[in-house]
C-alpha cells in the first residue's frame, strides 16, 4: 500500500480546507484588532471592521465544506475498492 500512496498528493477538499483556514485566520486577526480598542480605551474602529470579523465564520464554513468533500471522496474510493 505504501508504494501507491504519494505523500504530496492533493486529495479532494484540501484546497478548500487551506483556503478556509486562511480566511478564518484573517477573520481572527480582524476580531482581535476590532476588540483591542475596547480594552485599551481607544477610539473604536469603523463598522466595516466588525464585518471583517465575520470572516471567521465564513472560513470555518469553507473549511467544513472541504472536510465534507474529502469525506465524500473517501467514501466513493472505498466503495470502488470493494
Amino acid at each position: 500500500m505504501r508504494d501507491k500512496t504519494r505523500t504530496n498528493s492533493a486529495e479532494p477538499g484540501d484546497r478548500l480546507i487551506r483556503a478556509g483556514a486562511i480566511v478564518f485566520f484573517i477573520g481572527a486577526v480582524a476580531t482581535l484588532v476590532t476588540v483591542a480598542p475596547l480594552f485599551l480605551h481607544a477610539t473604536p474602529f469603523p463598522t466595516y471592521m466588525f464585518g471583517l470579523s465575520m470572516l471567521m465564520g465564513v472560513g470555518f464554513l469553507v473549511a467544513g465544506a472541504g472536510v465534507l468533500q474529502s469525506v465524500a471522496a473517501g467514501r466513493r474510493q472505498a466503495r470502488a475498492g470493494r
